[in-house]
């Protein structure tokens, strides 16, 4: 009896060394600080909440496209579809639709960088081969989210377009999105997209 217990005991002993042996070792203060960037980068905060609660949804798109500023806009509709991913850390936006009547598809994300402490987004189509990445602010007064995206320019390669975005929350039912570029030296709209929720 006395061995088996004197056995029990150093099995017992035994057991706790290797598990002490198997616990990972207590994180340095500087991979803790890391820790806990990574995870105020990753939180979900009340930006995410109101781009879920504003955008998500299937909506009915009227847009009008503006060649000048003398020639009356191109009109076409579409079909967008909003859904938040990753958890609602971002929205993706599928667009489908006709351009100069053609088929036309797109697709984007936005969503609010903790980090930089700004709204991103992305866009790209059927259009382009390139990205468009754009970054920027929402003012609750108006209900407006304003974005400066940059992409390639087709009329200059190796350079950088650059454009204002806006895209105002009308009501919980309709949005409006407008671009505007720069001609000779001043800002001209070039695309309208009225946003009408499906129920």
């Amino acid at each position: 009896m006395k061995v088996h217990r004197a056995t029990f005991v150093v099995l017992l002993a035994s057991l706790t060394v290797a598990t002490r042996a198997a616990e990972p070792p207590a994180p340095s203060p500087e991979q803790q600080a890391m820790m806990q960037a990574w995870e105020r980068a990753a939180r979900l905060g009340p930006e995410h909440q109101r781009l879920a609660e504003q955008l998500a949804g299937t909506w009915t798109t009227r847009q009008s496209m503006w060649i000048d500023d003398k020639t009356p806009p191109a009109l076409s509709a579409g079909r967008s579809v909003h859904t938040p991913i990753l958890g609602g850390r971002q929205i993706r936006f599928d667009f489908k639709g006709d351009f100069q009547g053609q088929p036309f598809e797109g697709t984007g994300l936005m969503g609010y960088d903790n980090v930089a402490g700004h709204y991103v987004g992305t866009w790209t189509d059927s259009t382009v081969t390139g990205i468009v990445v754009g970054e920027g602010r929402y003012d609750p007064a108006t209900r407006t989210y304003t974005l400066r995206d940059v992409m390639s320019d087709p009329m200059h390669p190796g350079k950088q377009a650059t454009m204002r975005e806006t895209l105002q929350v009308v009501d919980a039912d309709h949005l409006v999105q407008e671009m505007f570029d720069q001609h000779d030296g001043r800002e001209v709209r070039i695309l309208r997209v009225e946003y009408t929720r499906e129920r």
